[in-house]
């Protein structure tokens, strides 16, 4: 592709086709030209193809459910991100994907974020490997990949118009050292900017952000795309360095560039910069589609192989690995209704599902009753009701429903082993007085077979917490004020997760980094041998099982390796730790004040429209589609299907409250014109003549070059 000459014979018209997307999930195709479409799927632990037509989160192609970020993270383990993107990608071809939007590697600064499940630690060079290593297991498999969200989205009440205040020396050594990490050693064909304001201005509009530090520091030279809904001022964030708007269809968004074009606000270099990323990446990833079969049971078993390896054992005084003999009384709603994948955008249909209970049985494992068994069994965690992408979770507790049956089952006086299943920390009253408490967090597809083989001590477990557990959510620093309001001021700096925790002495429920096993293993001191530093690990238990080298410097992880052992055998670890970085950078916060609640504005939260009676009628004018959803979605027959159809429905409701008149149609396309926003905003406000004359207001543009 002769990408000088293409641009050199383009129209504006086409420009600005080109620089937005289309049919919510592809790029504007230009035929004269012969340019292609490149198609895009959500992940990132899996792929959500849309069935046509379907622009939720439910209506999605069969694909592999892999254990989601916040369970790989906790493998410490690379490799099983190589191997789990390398399988990803050959899904990706065979459904014609040619970019998957993932992984997440926001940081985790608080434990309340709703979207944690789907982002990795609390430390950034521990996302960064991790999340670099799925990245390059991806492209190598010759699809593109899209890391989110740039940047410091780290919470959800307030995603869509939130103002992230934090200082360049917060963003620089904590926030952004993922991103720039992976940016730096896998490449990525792609990065999304986040929905929020960074200081005051949106990510999608951020100079410093999307150029001055992502293309002329980092040496960035993919596309950026916006995430879907995420565009305010076209021609702003076409000058700041956004290259593509998604989803795109928004008539407005192509005729302010042109009219920018035309006045001269919009410097016609700026848009053939963005044309010239876009041209590149269809030009590298527009491959056909591989209509080979794929081979779902190795993607199965390797789905149970990666959440075996990256399950956290967090107390065990010896009731486990489990005897073949022992009389077993299982209990608990996520034995047979597993939680294996979190709830939102990134909700996979699974190809297969193996539960706990179908493993269980597969294996003829009985359920013995309570005034006849050894041991009590007990599957509980985090449901979809507690934790959900569109919002954040209100405290740390697990279901006040779970909490009481396990009271009940530990008054009959048998020892109790815990299976927690969840994508975040999780206050445990229970602690003293349970036996054991295996950690399968979210194991993807296969979890069941995952959980029979490490309680059964068919494998070992070897994760380690990739994110600190607090006692309780008053020991969290940001807990006072974390997802309250709009301004999310980040004044606890870098002192997040366990830099918090080890400064201040801060007792904590598992630290970072922490991990049991089967069997015991013995470190030597680190041993500095000019820039590298050695360490030798032996397995002095009597079993094979895996253990992880952690490096600190300076108080923060500086390297670390895992490795595997049998019995007696030992392994010497070298490690390099990453250049620091010697630079100076500002602490200063500059704190600006909220916005008014009223008169809304475009960019005021959905919820606010409830302010005035107008108001109340066009906000519920908008969710009864999203309830008539719901109640479509409960009648379907009991199974996956109606699982994710039901979860899909709710997480609609979740984000169309947290969502803005702006986002929304930004989001919606022609099912939501700007002018109709617009008019939202002035009837609520009671400008009721405004308000009518924007509702019949034109947007008028040309037709997009695929219909013409």
């Amino acid at each position: 592709m002769d990408i000088e000459k293409l641009i050199s014979e383009m129209t504006a018209e086409e420009k600005a086709a080109l620089v937005a997307g289309t049919d919510f999930m592809y790029t504007n195709p230009i035929p004269r030209l012969g340019i292609p479409s490149l198609r895009m799927s959500d992940g990132p632990h899996g792929l959500r193809v849309q069935k046509a037509g379907d622009n939720g989160v439910s209506e999605s192609e069969p694909a592999t459910s892999f254990p989601t970020a916040v369970t790989t993270a906790s493998g410490w383990n690379p490799e099983n991100t190589l191997k789990m993107g390398e399988a990803i990608a050959r899904e990706c071809r065979y459904y014609g994907v040619h970019t998957l939007l993932g992984p997440g590697v926001n940081i985790k600064r608080n434990p309340l974020c709703g979207r944690n499940f789907e982002y990795f630690s609390e430390d950034p060079l521990l996302a960064g490997v991790i999340g670099a290593a799925e990245v390059s297991g991806v492209e190598r498999g010759g699809v593109g990949v899209c890391i989110k969200h740039f940047a410091l989205n780290n919470s959800e009440n307030f995603r869509f118009m939130g103002n992230s205040i934090a200082s360049e020396n917060t963003m620089r050594r904590l926030y952004l050292k993922p991103f720039e990490y992976i940016v730096k050693h896998a490449k990525p064909a792609t990065v999304m900017c986040a929905y929020n304001q960074i200081n005051g201005t949106y990510c999608s509009e951020h100079k410093w952000l999307l150029t001055d530090v992502l293309r002329r520091e980092w040496g960035f030279d993919g596309a950026v795309m916006t995430d879907w809904g995420a565009m305010h001022d076209r021609v702003k964030s076409l000058k700041a360095g956004l290259d593509l708007e998604m989803p795109g269809d928004t008539a407005i968004c192509r005729r302010w560039i042109l009219d920018g074009l035309r006045d001269g606000t919009l410097p016609a270099e700026a848009l053939d910069a963005a044309c010239r990323n876009i041209l590149k990446w269809v030009d590298r990833y527009a491959i056909p589609a591989d209509p080979a079969p794929v081979d779902w049971d190795a993607h199965h078993a390797l789905a149970a192989e990666i959440a075996a390896d990256c399950a956290v054992l967090l107390k065990n005084d010896g009731v486990l690995p489990l005897r073949g003999t022992a009389k077993l009384h299982i209990a608990g709603e996520l034995y047979s209704n597993m939680r294996y994948q979190g709830a939102g955008s990134s909700m996979i249909n699974p190809a297969r599902l193996t539960t706990p209970k179908d493993a269980f049985e597969a294996h003829g494992v009985k359920n013995h009753s309570l005034e006849d068994c050894d041991l009590i069994l007990y599957f509980c965690g985090l449901t979809d009701d507690c934790e959900s992408e569109g919002c954040d979770r209100e405290d740390m507790r697990l279901p006040e429903k779970q909490l009481i049956e396990l009271d009940a089952l530990l008054a009959s006086g048998k020892p109790v082993a815990v299976v927690l299943f969840g994508g975040s920390p999780v206050e445990l009253p229970f602690h003293g007085r349970v036996s054991a408490i295996l950690n399968m967090y979210l194991p993807g597809q296969n979890g069941g077979t995952a959980a029979y083989e490490l309680l059964f001590g068919k494998k070992n477990p070897s994760g380690k917490l990739a994110e600190t557990w607090p006692l309780r959510y008053e020991d969290v620093p940001s807990h006072g004020t974390f997802g309250r309001s709009i301004n999310e001021v980040y004044s606890d700096g870098t002192e997040v997760g366990y830099r918090y925790y080890n400064k201040h002495n801060v007792p904590v429920r598992f630290p970072f980094g922490f991990g049991l096993s089967y069997t015991t293993f013995e470190k030597t001191e680190w041993t500095r041998v000019g820039d590298a530093y050695e360490q030798t690990i032996t397995n002095t238990g009597g079993r094979f099982g895996g253990e992880v080298a952690q490096l600190y410097v300076d108080g923060e992880l500086a390297g670390f390796k895992k490795v595997y052992l049998e019995p007696g055998e030992s392994a010497a670890v070298r490690i390099v730790p990453e250049p620091k970085d010697e630079n100076v950078y500002s602490d200063e916060l500059v704190i600006t004040p909220e916005p008014p609640r009223f008169p809304v504005t475009l960019e005021s939260r959905f919820t606010d429209l409830e302010q005035t009676f107008t108001g109340r009628i066009l906000y519920n004018s908008v969710l009864n589609a999203v309830k008539k959803n719901m109640k479509q979605s409960e009648k379907l027959p009991e199974g996956p299907e109606r699982d994710n159809a039901v979860k899909g429905a709710f997480f609609m409701k979740r984000v169309t409250d947290s969502n803005s008149p702006r986002s929304l149609t930004m989001c919606a396309g022609k099912r939501m014109p700007y002018n109709c926003a617009q008019g939202f905003v002035e009837l609520t406000n009671r400008h009721l003549i405004k308000g009518l004359r924007c509702f019949v207001k034109k947007i008028d543009v040309p037709k997009l070059p695929k219909e013409e």
